[in-house]
């Protein structure tokens, strides 16, 4: 398998000029929501309505609203369910104003979730990450527990599910990332109770012919939040960069989302997996010296780089969709038009920096 790129700035044509600046959040949720043809093509097969659980995070309202937008300009009465604990009112009222109808329930209550409309599709992007360390017995129930319910109200469905590249170990950076054939091997317990979520769900899909398609997502991001906002943050603040984390993978939230999407199209049993991350396999000191230009200031880096990184191998990926819609260096360029027009951020850092697995 070809290995990605080294912090490749892409020389094509269509990089010759970047989009104009995103700035204000309409226009943020519009881009991130935008489908795309293989989105509309998976839509188009999809003969029930679509839930969507775990939708009140960071990727849910856009998701939601991306399928929402499809079905629409598919001429098709297919509703979406956005179904989440919802403790944010504004967040349910914006995504009803989209065509989503919100529902809120905790999937942890048997009772709940067996009133949750029936559909055909669904996608589960439940889960806990951070807090880990101080209530490991919450995350293992929002990561292993939660599953099952849910793998056992919606059997007969085709899933797509949510996962992270932290089901992987740790690779040489020169290698080009682990592919989903790579041996899970996860550092920390987050990672491992993310193992033990795929495994429920490969279960019901063996026992219950549950047809799932496995999401191993690695760093999503948009202008409020993620690995390239969190490092141009620290640029912008003159806050010393740890070196140490080396490099990493990140794809645009709304490339993230399509590529999910897209994938009801490969629910199977045994279920598909697919890593869901961007090409490049990008240098954190690359990284940060380019945000320094950008913003006119110079960074400042402590330690040295790992031979190793948390880095997955998004080939199988660009086979099926291919590059995503929204390069490095225009997640680069925007990101940084953002801040420095004072546009918010979500205050919900990703530690990328974190190398034990403790969350």
């Amino acid at each position: 398998m070809s290995s990605p790129s080294t912090v490749a700035v892409r020389s094509s044509a269509a990089e010759a000029t970047l989009s104009p600046p995103i700035l204000t959040l309409d226009e943020l949720e519009e881009c991130l929501s935008r489908p795309t043809p293989a989105v509309l093509q998976a839509l188009r097969r999809v003969d029930s309505d679509l839930v969507v659980l775990g939708a009140g995070g960071k990727m849910g309202p856009t998701l939601a609203r991306m399928a929402a937008r499809g079905f629409a300009e598919l001429g098709l009465p297919n509703r979406v369910y956005a179904v989440a604990r919802f403790s944010q009112p504004a967040l349910r009222e914006r995504m009803e104003s989209w065509g989503v109808d919100t529902l809120a329930c905790d999937l942890l209550d048997r009772g709940a979730l067996a009133a949750l409309p029936d559909a055909g599709s669904v996608i589960y992007m439940a889960g806990q990450k951070f807090g880990t360390t101080g209530a490991p017995a919450v995350t293992w129930a929002f990561n292993t527990w939660m599953p099952g319910l849910v793998a056992e109200r919606y059997a007969a469905a085709r899933m797509v599910v949510f996962s992270t590249g932290n089901v992987y170990p740790y690779v040489p950076v020169v290698r080009g990332g682990a592919c989903e054939q790579t041996a899970v091997d996860p550092v920390g317990e987050y990672g491992a109770s993310c193992v033990g979520r795929e495994r429920i769900f490969e279960y019901f899909s063996a026992t219950q012919g549950l047809r799932c398609a496995v999401v191993r997502l690695n760093y999503a991001v948009e202008l409020r939040y993620g690995v390239l906002v969190d490092v141009a943050q620290k640029v912008l603040c003159a806050q010393p960069i740890d070196l140490s984390a080396g490099a990493f993978n990140a794809i645009w939230q709304g490339d993230a989302n399509a590529q999910a999407l897209a994938l009801l199209d490969h629910c199977s049993a045994p279920p598909f997996v697919l890593n869901v991350t961007g090409p490049e396999t990008i240098s954190l000191h690359w990284v940060a010296s380019r945000f320094g230009d950008l913003f006119g200031c110079k960074p400042q880096f402590v330690g040295s780089e790992a031979p190793t990184a948390l880095l997955a191998n998004s080939t199988r990926a660009q086979q099926m969709f291919g590059y995503p819609t929204v390069s490095l260096n225009q997640m680069v360029e925007w990101i940084a038009d953002w801040l420095l027009a004072g546009g918010s951020t979500l205050a919900r850092p990703t530690h990328f920096e974190t190398r034990d697995g403790r969350y």
